[in-house]
């Protein structure tokens, strides 16, 4: 069986790339500033973090087997936080979140959070 670790970060490499492109187009669509909103710092933050708490469950998955699901719960506030610190600030500037702000940080956010949680889903049921 491949490494679980790897092929979740293929899978969350690629998919996050095919909906920064799709995202892309829709404000292109929308004749709205394409890397306006720190958009392209989301999806790299975003991607880091999926496989940061991916990577930890993985390798602490003998050890802490029983606290797994806490430990998914810690790397959800890790996101949260680092949302609060590094993205919230700068988006109410002007003490308004836009709706493209929302989406530039929360799109990626939501789609690693299903990648994250599909993937762990699987790995964790095949786990003895």
């Amino acid at each position: 069986m491949r490494n679980p670790f790897y092929k979740f970060t293929i899978k969350a490499v690629v998919g996050l790339a095919i909906v920064f492109g799709v995202h892309l187009l829709v404000l292109n669509l929308l004749n709205l500033p394409l890397f306006e909103n720190r958009i392209v710092l989301s999806y790299v933050v975003n991607l880091a973090l999926i496989i940061v708490v991916f990577g930890a469950l993985y390798f602490f998955r003998e050890k802490y087997k029983g606290q797994l699901g806490f430990l998914f719960l810690i790397g959800s506030f890790l996101k949260f936080a680092v949302f609060f610190i590094v993205f919230y600030p700068f988006y109410k500037l002007d003490n308004t979140i836009t709706r493209p702000e929302f989406a530039s940080f929360f799109v990626p956010y939501v789609i690693g959070l299903i990648l994250e949680t599909v993937s762990l889903s699987n790995w964790l049921n095949k786990l003895e």
